[in-house]
């Protein structure tokens, strides 16, 4: 959408894009449609005056086909400069040095060997750092969507919310959720895995989210929260505040999980 308008918006009108739920790599968008009404609401009151050029951009799907997630460069828009509520570009691709998610791949394999976690049904979000993981654990998950694996094998690949909830509910154990954060963004949920419904979200509980992101993506992120938007207003105010990050092997911070909604 962000492309289409971008070739046909030649005359530079200001535009301001409100989410829908998917990925978006253009810096135009809101990062809520809550955010979006606060900035319309400050441009009509007369509170923001000033224009920024975003970029817009989009995945590379010739880059898609070789498992690279990356984004291209197609024009730039002008939209209300309010930092606080519009999304940086994403960032993407793994990190230079594969040997810190080795170490995270390893942290998060050795605590899936713990006693507690043996028969647990681990729920792997869509991002190139948990496919890492997952190929590390010897599964073959995929690059964007939801994957399903138990004592270390692969039981389901890529399912949409309806499975995942059966899936879920029908384990007989723990379950855990596995995920990463959009780069330059900080969307955990909300983007791109809304198959991780709220009513999923509840039945596992927040103490077994498991939060797998690089150091440099926590600093990229310029001490801005990590955001979660699961469409559910309560449950995303339930699941602000700090919550740990595993950034390493044994190594962990603790940082700020907000809603998009504040």
């Amino acid at each position: 959408t962000a492309r289409d308008v971008c070739a046909a918006n030649t005359a530079g009108v200001p535009v301001l894009g409100v989410p829908s739920g998917v990925k978006m790599h253009s810096g135009v968008f809101a990062i809520s449609p809550q955010a979006a009404a606060k900035v319309l609401g400050d441009v009509l009151s007369g509170k923001v005056v000033s224009l920024a050029e975003r970029e817009v951009r989009d995945i590379d799907e010739q880059a898609l086909q070789n498992a690279v997630v990356k984004s291209r460069y197609y024009g730039s828009q002008y939209v209300p400069d309010e930092i606080h509520y519009i999304q940086s570009v994403k960032s993407g691709g793994i990190e230079v040095d594969e040997l810190v998610l080795a170490d995270i791949a390893a942290e998060v394999t050795e605590r899936l060997e713990e006693a507690e976690n043996a028969n647990a049904l681990v729920v792997f979000g869509g991002g190139s750092t948990t496919q890492f993981i997952q190929t590390e654990m010897g599964c073959q998950g995929t690059l964007l969507g939801i994957d399903v694996v138990k004592q270390g094998a692969l039981i389901a690949q890529d399912v949409n919310a309806q499975t995942l909830e059966q899936l879920v509910f029908d384990h007989q154990g723990p379950c855990l959720i596995v995920l990463t954060a959009i780069g330059g963004q900080g969307h955990i949920l909300g983007r791109g895995n809304q198959q991780i419904t709220p009513k999923v979200l509840r039945h596992v509980g927040r103490e077994n989210l498991w939060l797998v992101i690089t150091k440099s993506k926590l600093e990229g992120l310029a001490q801005r929260p990590l955001l979660i938007d699961s469409n559910d207003l309560e449950l995303d105010q339930q699941w602000q505040g700090l919550i740990p990050v595993i950034t390493g092997y044994r190594d962990q911070v603790l940082y700020r999980l907000g809603a998009e909604h504040d």
